[in-house]
């Protein structure tokens, strides 16, 4: 199932050229992906209180055309694999139906001694 979250750019979004800073898109999957977490029922501090939390192992980012300001997005969010140990997602962000950026993201689950560990069984059911 594909989670959608719609994004309004603000000036702050922008650059000099007046175009959403290339940096920015990863701040709007970033908020897509906890978004789509959070709507699934997992909450993440209870998870970090728990010992475990969500980390980036992996982005594969591809620039395919520009927002502007005030243009009105949307982040499109789906897991494409889930394993005992990873998610990978694939994220799109449209203007107007056309992706404009698309990314692979691969998320691993850190214990808190800072060594990866496998998602939590509890995890692994709601998102399958």
């Amino acid at each position: 199932m594909t989670h959608k979250l719609e994004i309004r750019v603000y000036y702050e979004d922008t650059d000099m050229a007046g175009i959403v800073y290339y940096a920015n898109y990863l701040r709007y999957i970033e908020r897509a992906r906890s978004d789509w977490v959070r709507g699934l029922g997992i909450d993440q501090k209870v998870m970090k209180a728990e010992g475990a939390v969500f980390v980036v192992r992996r982005v594969e980012a591809d620039y395919l055309a520009a927002a502007v300001l005030d243009d009105e997005l949307v982040v499109e969010t789906e897991a494409v694999q889930i394993t005992g140990a990873r998610l990978v997602m694939d994220q799109k962000v449209k203007r107007d139906g056309q992706v404009i950026f698309q990314a692979i993201v691969t998320i691993g689950v850190l214990a808190e001694n800072g060594q990866p560990t496998r998602l939590p069984a509890n995890i692994r059911l709601k998102l399958h």
